[in-house]
């Protein structure tokens, strides 16, 4: 599994959403349906899921599926 399919699957399982409607271009908010919480329980599955540590100011920036698959792919 990919890092991309591996972030999909956390999406669709925080967010309770579709897996057709995990689009690049979809923002958690606004396409999604994602609240406050519901982006700060994503950001840490996605901390545990990759081992790593998400600082607030960058996951603030994470606003579309593909900020976050851009933020994992950069992490090597």
């Amino acid at each position: 599994m990919s890092k991309e399919e591996k972030l999909i699957d956390i999406i669709v399982e925080q967010l309770s959403v579709d897996k057709a409607k995990v689009v690049p271009a979809a923002s958690f908010v606004d396409d999604l349906g994602a609240d406050s919480l519901d982006l700060v329980e994503l950001i840490m599955a996605m901390e545990e899921a990759f081992d790593t540590e998400i600082p607030d100011e960058v996951a603030e920036k994470i606003t579309t599926v593909q900020h976050a698959i851009n933020h994992i792919n950069s992490l090597g």
